[in-house]
């Protein structure tokens, strides 16, 4: 079944699939990292919010679902997806995960709509892991870290971006690449670029 516009917008079945899948198994990676990050506050103790260059895992399944999927949207359901499965496997910041992974989403979506949803290079996943780490601090700020102040506030939201770049940024474009070799994606653009070059 397939759902695509004359414009590309519109999800196919496959869209939805995949880009649940990816999600689902990020979710399940959180988590582990939830309690690995809880973990490494002690390593931080000079600089608690440096912590936050470990945030870009959080980050990854929506830059990642938007370069597989490359609809409209594809980033924000990534982020969603993988935060509600975090939730039902018992996330420590509970419903609030959705509230952030929506957010991350967004944060990545931004970008490529920038990119006016034409623009799946390496740069333009950097910015989306960026951009999501910076939506992410935006976040976390208020909610989190309402009463440390300018000083923490400017490395947390520093560190969250680029952590965002490179592990999200970066490491989405990776597996991307990773995934085009294994042919999992040969149904989708990112599949075909790779046969054509």
């Amino acid at each position: 079944m397939t759902t695509i516009g004359r414009d590309g917008s519109n999800w196919r079945t496959v869209d939805i699939v995949v880009g649940a899948v990816v999600a689902v198994a990020f979710g399940a990676v959180f988590l582990a990292w939830n309690a690995f990050y809880i973990a490494t506050e002690p390593v931080f103790v000079f600089l608690p919010p440096a912590q936050a260059i470990l945030y870009g895992v959080w980050l990854l399944p929506g830059v990642l679902v938007a370069l597989i999927v490359r609809r409209p949207g594809a980033a924000v359901f990534g982020g969603l997806v993988a935060a509600a499965v975090s939730v039902l496997l018992g996330s420590p910041y509970g419903a609030d995960a959705l509230i952030s992974g929506a957010l991350q989403g967004a944060g990545a979506e931004l970008a490529f709509a920038v990119g006016l949803y034409r623009r799946w290079t390496l740069p333009w996943a950097v910015l989306a892991g960026m951009l999501a780490g910076l939506f992410a601090a935006a976040h976390d700020i208020p909610i989190y870290f309402r009463e440390t102040g300018l000083d923490f506030w400017a490395v947390f939201t520093a560190a969250t971006m680029l952590s965002g770049a490179l592990i999200a940024g970066v490491g989405a474009w990776l597996l991307l690449r990773a995934l085009i070799g294994t042919g999992v994606l040969r149904d989708f653009a990112a599949g075909r670029e790779q046969r054509e070059i």
